[in-house]
């Protein structure tokens, strides 16, 4: 074990311990949680909160890990389940991150890198890592399928997805982004076996060099591929056939409380992700080869570096103003609740002026090329598009601005940006850092009487 994993886990350890000697109730989404998880612990598998809105997975993996170790299912004990797999998340991570950077990862597997300890350290991830919530479990399961997926084992990345749908519904998607990830990487660097059809090349330019009449070689050059895609995509074929089952079943992919998780068309959501990854990972894009200058340069050759591209531009902002106008949703939870971060972003940012949606709409454009510029720096054009394809799928039909619901695709967007120097690695470190101890110390040390802690 590497000193610094053993660091990693000895903080982990410490904060969960200090967490569980002062918030000793559950608290927010726990009361929901840990009275099914206890449940499940006693045997009663039929009994089911109907406010519960994803499968059991979570419950499951405590009661295994109650029948391997002997735990009893208290509220530290049961928060200790999540802990557990922000603990092996670093694990996960190093591989996802060997796996775009395309090296070896380190023969023994308590020695993770250290890009992946600092990304495990993303502040949505470590926060929840300590409470008695799905996301992390859901993360290293998503994380597991790709690295499954990259490594060719499509049966098993099949598996491991299903036990990460069983965390959250939609983690089905990622499960097809992972099959995705996999085969653009192999067409782009893997020689096909003899007789395969990938041996009628995709057309796949660097993502920098594309333009977009590249769009249209693609899709002429698709059809030679998809017979070879189709019989490697036969595992994930039969999880679909689960998940088809289970809506069918359950009428929806809602498990429960469907009156206050009905899917909409909110198409903001994806300016808010944008935003959300830039604030969080400005580190990594500040740490390209041009640094800060070189970043910003890009950004306006992009918006404003020809007649074409400033008139492309103002023809996208237009189009975004019209989807902010009409697919704005004020949800009454986040209106509501003045326990999160984002009831102050909502309040102080969104509603401070009727004109303030639309004033931030260049800056969604300004994050979006970054990130491109950023990410397409090593990749060809469909390896940079799929992630933000698949987002849409999963961030669209969602009503609530929630920082949870960000934190899959912003893991696997940072892991695609394969040279980040150590500075811009340690940099990062200290940003995640910072934050972490800020909103813990809050969440710990500054409760507010009558309104409770303050947490993402």
């Amino acid at each position: 074990m590497s000193a610094a994993y053993l660091l990693y886990c000895s903080i982990c350890v410490t904060v969960l311990k200090e967490l569980n000697s002062i918030v000793l109730e559950p608290y927010m989404d726990e009361p929901f949680h840990i009275p099914q998880a206890q449940a499940y612990c006693r045997g009663e598998f039929t009994n089911w909160d109907p406010k519960i809105t994803t499968p059991p997975g979570l419950y499951a993996m405590s009661v295994v890990l109650k029948s391997m170790f002997l735990f009893k299912c208290s509220v530290p004990m049961l928060r200790l389940t999540t802990t557990l797999t922000l603990l092996a998340l670093p694990l996960a991570l190093t591989r996802l991150l060997c796996f775009h950077q395309r090296v070896r990862p380190p023969s023994a597997i308590l020695s993770p890198t250290f890009e992946s300890l600092v990304l495990a350290s993303f502040p949505i991830a470590w926060f929840f890592g300590f409470l008695y919530y799905t996301e992390v479990p859901s993360l290293v399961c998503v994380v597991l399928t790709v690295v499954a997926a990259a490594e060719g084992r499509h049966w098993l990345a099949a598996l491991l997805g299903l036990i990460s749908c069983t965390f959250r519904q939609t983690n089905i998607v990622w499960v097809i982004y992972a099959f995705a990830s996999s085969q653009l990487m192999d067409m782009r660097f893997r020689r096909p076996a003899s007789g395969s059809s990938l041996g009628s090349k995709l057309y796949d330019p660097p993502a920098l060099a594309a333009v977009p009449s590249d769009l249209i070689k693609i899709l002429k050059s698709t059809p030679a591929v998809l017979p070879e895609l189709l019989r490697l995509f036969a595992p994930y074929m039969l999880l679909l056939g689960v998940c088809f089952v289970f809506v069918t079943w359950n009428g929806g992919i809602v498990l429960g409380d469907k009156s206050n998780h009905v899917p909409v068309v909110h198409i903001p959501q994806m300016y808010y992700f944008v935003a959300f990854a830039t604030a969080f990972g400005w580190p990594v894009l500040i740490s390209g080869d041009r640094g800060v200058i070189g970043l910003v340069g890009g950004i306006r050759n992009c918006m404003f570096g020809s007649k074409s591209r400033s008139t492309g531009t103002f023809i996208t902002s237009a189009i975004m103003a019209a989807t902010v106008h009409k697919y704005t949703i004020h949800h009454p939870f986040l209106l509501s609740d003045n326990r999160h971060y984002t009831f102050y972003v909502w309040r102080r940012i969104y509603m401070v002026h009727p004109l303030a949606p639309y004033v931030l709409i260049p800056v969604y454009i300004a994050c979006g090329w970054a990130w491109f510029l950023r990410v397409g720096h090593d990749q060809t054009l469909l390896q940079t598009l799929i992630l933000p394809v698949f987002a849409l799928l999963t961030l669209i039909p969602t009503p609530l601005l929630e920082p949870r619901y960000f934190l899959i695709p912003y893991i696997l967007l940072r892991s695609q940006v394969a040279d980040v120097p150590a500075w811009g690695i340690a940099l990062e470190g200290g940003w995640y850092a910072a934050m972490n101890a800020v909103t813990m110390s809050v969440f710990l040390y500054l409760p507010r009487d009558g309104v409770g802690r303050f947490m993402w």
